[in-house]
Parts: structure tokens; sequence; C-alpha cells
């Protein structure tokens, strides 16, 4: 008998359907787990991770809404490191009537897998079916991953360049929705648009100073060095795109890396690491791949990735070239890490060197959500402390009053003004909030009654936040710290509390970042 477990997005229709229906078909002959099956007063944190832990078969159900939900895409990261170390449990993808390209880092964990497809309750006898030979037996866990599913189905690099331009020319990408001047309800943004980058035409994207700085750095002749930092869900990756964006304008180059994107495998290998690095580049960049000739050279693979950015790109292309890498935080930890980014900090010191003006044509962009200083011990190795750099902060009164506005004032002043009291500018949140009013899914006064309670309009938020501690213990009890006494003793738990958008300093204290995440921490952590 095998250990089942079920993942989906709950409390929306037909996820819940379908994960239901396969829990009561499949617990016939296995032991299968799905939350709902949860007894009341179970730590739900503690038995979902061993339950993950335990399985044999992970059923991920991916949907417009699952793939965009922090709390499924945190349970198929736990079930895939799972894997990678110990062949268990085996990953069996089924698409929810869902035909895009999976999101980063989604992407990296289950794109070299074959999924199923379900469309309708009229596929539910042929899903039950393949479920039932793969359990069987029909898939070794030795084995290495099946091949990609049909063409048809299969994943594609995104076109990130064709989108940029056709942002810039006033068009927009395929799916997205432009809008001067916003309405209640029909017109606004797909609920998925509130995951990730916003798209560089949005009407709902808020300028704030860092736009400036960034645009101003990306446009000028000579490349630059900038970071954008932020807590998670600041709108890093957002000012990104809109910098390239920029970038493009002024006649620039642009190429982009999310380090979320790279697999296990790659990261396990400096070698490989450095060598996929320029192939991407090259790629995204319309040139010749030569990083076989490259590699011939006796020197180091970052030495050598040096001299191919130089050598063959920077010398080959006809424009400035602004290179923007996103979720470097990703690389901290990497032994090669200092390696890589001892390699960046030389090619922006490259820039002053009279010998080799090529390298005057590269700008570089690189957004962190945790503090590199960390992890960067040799000032003279580090990227980040040369340059301009740009915070995000969160959203101020004024900005969520604009947002508001833009959504159709769905909120009154004084609801306006208790939304600010409840997340402060959390941007994501303020975004969230407004778009449920707004499309009528969600009563204003609902929206602070359930505000904090798990099946509430920041449920999957939250719980993906108290999941994730539950697995560090030093954050839990440095929150249970800042809930109790206003302090965090251990700067390096304060930064990562911060870098994780949990809390927030106020001159000599340490604060919840938010009102929502001190009632719902406070409870979940048993803080008197």
């Amino acid at each position: 008998m095998a250990r089942v477990f079920i993942s989906y997005k709950r409390d929306v229709t037909p996820d819940q359907d379908l994960a239901q229906a396969l829990y009561k078909a499949l617990k016939a002959s296995h032991e299968v787990f799905i939350d709902t099956s949860m007894l009341v007063g179970e730590k739900w944190v503690e038995r979902i991770d061993a339950e993950i832990r335990q399985a044999d078969f992970f059923i991920a159900l991916l949907s417009p809404f699952s793939v965009n939900s922090e709390m499924a895409q945190t349970e198929i990261e736990l079930a895939y490191r799972l894997q990678t170390q110990k062949r268990q449990p085996v990953l069996l993808p089924i698409r929810v009537a869902y035909h895009e390209r999976l999101p980063p880092p989604l992407s990296s964990y289950l794109s070299a897998i074959n999924w199923a497809l379900w469309e309708g309750p009229e596929d539910t006898p042929r899903l039950l079916e393949q479920l039932g030979k793969v359990m069987s037996g029909g898939l070794q866990r030795d084995s290495a991953p099946p091949a990609p599913a049909p063409t048809s189905f299969q994943e594609h690099p995104p076109e990130l360049l064709e989108q940029l331009a056709r942002a810039m020319s006033g068009g927009s990408p395929p799916g997205s929705v432009v809008l001067s001047q916003p309405q209640p309800s029909a017109s606004l943004e797909l609920d998925e648009t509130l995951e990730g980058a916003m798209d560089t035409q949005s009407a709902f994207y808020v300028v704030r100073d860092a736009d400036g700085t960034v645009t101003r750095a990306v446009s000028q002749k000579q490349g630059a060095t900038v970071t954008i930092k932020g807590a998670r869900q600041m709108g890093k990756s957002s000012l990104l795109m809109r910098g390239m964006a920029s970038a493009l304008e002024a006649g620039k180059r642009v190429a982009y890396l999310s380090f979320q994107e790279f697999d296990t495998q790659t990261f396990s290998d400096p070698e490989l690491f450095f060598q996929r690095f320029c192939i991407s580049l090259s790629e995204q960049l319309e040139l010749e791949n030569q990083v076989e000739t490259y590699w011939k050279k006796p020197m180091g693979s970052s030495q050598r990735c040096g001299l191919y950015m130089s050598g063959h790109l920077l010398k080959n292309l006809d424009a400035p070239l602004v290179l923007g890498l996103d979720e470097v935080e990703t690389l901290f930890e990497l032994p090669f890490g200092t390696d890589f980014f001892g390699m960046l900090r030389s090619w922006h010191n490259n820039r002053a060197l009279p010998t080799t003006p090529v390298w005057k044509k590269l700008s570089i962009v690189l957004v962190t959500s945790t503090e590199p200083f960390l992890f960067i011990k040799n000032l003279t190795q580090s990227p980040f402390n040369v340059g301009q750099t740009v915070e995000l902060g969160d959203f101020t009164p004024e900005q969520v009053a604009e947002l508001n506005r833009r959504h159709g004032l769905p909120l009154g002043p004084k609801q306006e003004q208790s939304l600010f009291t409840l997340l402060g500018g959390h941007p994501y949140l303020i975004r969230k909030a407004l778009y449920l009013v707004a499309i009528g899914s969600l009563r204003v006064e609902d929206l602070f009654t359930q505000a904090a309670e798990d099946r509430g309009p920041f449920g999957d938020h939250l719980r993906h936040l108290l999941f994730r501690l539950g697995s560090q213990p030093q954050l839990k009890e440095g929150l249970r710290e800042v809930l109790q006494r206003n302090v965090c003793p251990d700067e390096g738990v304060f930064i990562r509390l911060r870098s994780a958008g949990l809390v927030r300093q106020e001159g000599a204290s340490v604060l919840p970042r938010c009102e929502l995440y001190r009632r719902y921490f406070s409870e979940r952590l048993y803080v008197g």
C-alpha cells in the first residue's frame, strides 16, 4: 500500500472537487493524505511536513490558481527537494485545464516530468487509470525522469525580449490586460498577475522613487551597476522589468536571468553553471554559442565566463547591454557563489580599464531579498557595495489611496485607512485586498473580520509563511521574541526575518511587518 500526498489549491473550483474525487477513489487501495482529512486541533504545519516526507507519491494539481498559490508552491518545492535527495516521493503533476507555461520556480521543478491533462470530470476515470498504473509499479522510483510531454503540451522558454519590445511599442503580451482608466470588476487585471513581476504596461503599477534611480542608471551611455534590495513581494522583479524596458527604449540590448529557474543539477556543478550562464546569454542575444571553444582555454570557469562576455558577447553586440539578474540570493550559500559574485565585481571594475573599453558597454542590475554581507565577507569580491543601491519599501498611505482609486474606489476613506492600519503598505497584500473587493468576491466587512483566518482572503499567504517558519526553529523563536518584546537580539535572525518580509525596524524596536502578521502569528506561535 503506497502513501500518497495530494497538493492542490483549496476553496476553488474545480481544484478542490478533483482533489476530493482522487482522494475518495485512491484511498480504497492506498494511504492517501489530503488536508481536509486532518482532525480538529492537529498541528497542521508539522502534519503536512511529515506527510510529504513519508509519501511515496506526490500528486500536484496544477491550475491557474495553484501555480500562483504560495502554499502549493512550498509543498511542491519540499517534495522536489526530497526527491533529489532520496528519490522519494515520485512527483505526479496533473494540469487542471491549464495549458500555460509553468512559472518559476515550478518550471525548474517540473519541466522535465511528464504530466497528465485533466479538462473536466469526463477525464477523471482515465486519470485514475493512469495513476493506478504508476502506483502499481509502472514508474520505478529509482529510474530517470520520463521524457517531456508531447510538443503540443511541452514547455517553451519565455520570450522576454519580445514581450518587452512589444510593451515599449505600445502592445501587450498575450493574456495581459492594459488599462487607461480602470473600472470595478471586469476591467481589472486577472488574479494570476498578483503573483510575480507585473506587466510593464500595467495600470496598477505604483511608481516609486526607486524607479527613477534605476531608469536613469540603465539609460545612461556608460555602463552602471545597480542593486535592487527589498523583502519578499515588494515589487523588486517588477522594477527590474520596467528598468529593462527603459533600457530598450534607450536603444540598448537586454538579457534577463532568474536563478530561480536553474535546476539542481546546474547548481551542483560549478563548471556546468558557468557554461549554462553563458549559453543562456548567447541564446537571448541571438549570438552564436561558442562556449565549447572558450572552455578549452586553460583557466578557471569564472575567467572563461568573463572572457566570453568581453571577447564574444559584448564585442559582437551593436549596442550596450543591460544584464538583469533576479533572485541572486539563490547563489549566496553555494560553494561557488563567491566566485560568481567576485566575477561580477571584476566586470564592474573593468569599466575603468583603458585597455578594454568594451566593458563600458555593460550594465548589471542585481535583485536580492537577502543581505549579501551575511554571505560575502570579502568586500573586494562583492558587487553589492559598488555602484548604486535602491531599497524598496512599503507603499505610503498616499500610494494606497491611489491604488484604491485605480481599482474604482472599492473602499471608502475610512475603510482605506483601516486597510492601511491592517496591512501597512505591504504591496502584495494591498493589491490582493483591493482586487478581491473590487471584483465582488469579498465583502468589505469580511475583508477585515476574516483577515487573520486560515480560510480568509490572505490564508494561503499566511499558511505559506507559517509552514516556512516551521522548518526553521531559529526564525520561529526570533519571531516570538519580536511578538513578545519587540526585540530580536540575534542580528542574523533579524536580517532573515526582515528579508522574508515578516518584521521591520522602527527606531530601536523590531516590530511585526504589519498588524495582520501580529494577529496571525501571535495566535499560531502561542504568544500571550
